[in-house]
């Protein structure tokens, strides 16, 4: 058997295993779903597993970094068709996106923002699972320099927004709680603008900070 017939005998099989994963994770459940549920599913051997992932915890959050990329850079590639400039709209129209994307497929969002940490969030965002998946983060830091404006602690800006969105956006999508998606956008939208004006530096504060560094 050849090299290249191999390898994709092993991505073929790395790929069944995370489809298999996504599907019996979100019908039953992670605390329900043990395993030999997923290898029997997938067809593989019980060691086969192993040679990819830890436990189902570790495949767990594989999944979610690469869903998780695959839903931003969905949003990224229609942002760029939209040709949008301005900093601000673009995060916007990413919020709307991923919004609409979780509000049509539950299943992901509860898979998604079940339980789920900024530290878990952050690693998917931030590594790649698949080979096919994209830094988010990369991607965040290509945004900032395209916008020609100097933030404050990008990374704490970015956290602050995803935890609004992400908070607000699940119960607002799971239990129209305490408006509908489409009431709570315009509301998003006015505090995720206020979040990066806050974290927004001006050209007289950059003036004034770079003066006061010290001269190597």
């Amino acid at each position: 058997m050849g090299k290249e017939k191999v390898d994709a005998n092993k991505k073929q099989k790395f790929e069944n295993l995370l489809n298999t994963s996504f599907e019996l994770f979100t019908s039953q459940g992670l605390q329900k779903t043990s395993i030999s549920d997923i290898v029997k599913s997938a067809g593989v051997a019980k060691g086969t597993f192993y040679l990819y992932f830890k436990d189902k915890y570790d495949i767990r959050n594989r999944l979610i970094a690469h869903k998780s990329s695959l839903l931003f850079m969905e949003a990224y590639t229609a942002l760029r068709k939209a040709r949008i400039k301005d900093f601000d709209d673009r995060l916007i129209f990413i919020m709307d996106y991923v919004l609409d994307e979780l509000a049509a497929n539950k299943g992901l969002l509860a898979f998604i923002y079940k339980d789920l940490s900024w530290a878990v969030f952050k690693k998917a965002l931030t590594t790649p699972a698949h080979n096919d998946d994209v830094d988010f983060g990369e991607v965040y830091r290509k945004m900032i320099d395209e916008s020609g404006k100097t933030f404050k602690d990008p990374e704490v800006m970015l956290f602050l927004i995803i935890e609004l969105v992400g908070s607000t956006g699940y119960s607002s999508i799971m239990y129209n709680d305490p408006v509908s998606l489409e009431d709570l956008k315009p509301h998003l939208e006015v505090n995720v603008r206020n979040i990066i004006k806050q974290y927004t530096v001006e050209e007289k504060e950059e003036k004034e900070e770079k003066k006061e560094k010290p001269k190597k």
